[in-house]
């Protein structure tokens, strides 16, 4: 009877097509991004997620609560771009991490707090992706720019 109940759970949710998430009903195409992987950069591998749609970029970590010390969110652009970052919905520091197309760090903003937003951070070079890591990992790790991320 109890397994019957959980089903019937699951099947309303997928009906309505939504989840609550943080107290917010999310549609579920946009609620997380899907796609998980890992990249590496100087020998330390760090689990990803990567965001490669509009709606993962402009979510990014918005309402999470914190990173884990090996993970990082990987936004995927299809061209390469001079692309801005802030720090909307965000709740802890990171480092953000741009990356060109040949997985060369071209710049790093380290650990850009909550309360900078709404300023924008760039690198005024062009990337392919931005890394968001947990704020102090490039520097505890001696991750610099010119350095190679193997994606």
């Amino acid at each position: 009877m109890k397994l019957w109940r959980i089903a019937a759970v699951v099947l309303i949710l997928v009906i309505f097509g939504g989840i609550l998430l943080n107290g917010t009903f999310v549609p579920l195409s946009t609620a997380l991004p899907s796609t998980t992987d890992s990249v590496s950069i100087k020998n330390n591998l760090i689990h990803v997620t990567r965001a490669t749609t509009a709606a993962e970029h402009e979510r990014g970590l918005g309402g999470r609560t914190g990173l884990a010390s090996d993970e990082g969110m990987l936004f995927v652009f299809e061209t390469d771009g001079d692309y801005a970052f802030w720090m909307k919905d965000m709740l802890f520091s990171i480092d953000i991490v741009w990356i060109d197309s040949s997985g060369n760090i071209v710049y790093i903003a380290p650990s850009v707090a909550p309360d900078t937003y709404p300023a924008a951070f760039d690198p005024h070079q062009s990337a392919r992706y931005v890394l968001e890591l947990p704020a102090g990992y490039a520097a505890a790790h001696g991750v610099k720019a010119g350095d190679t991320v193997a994606l």
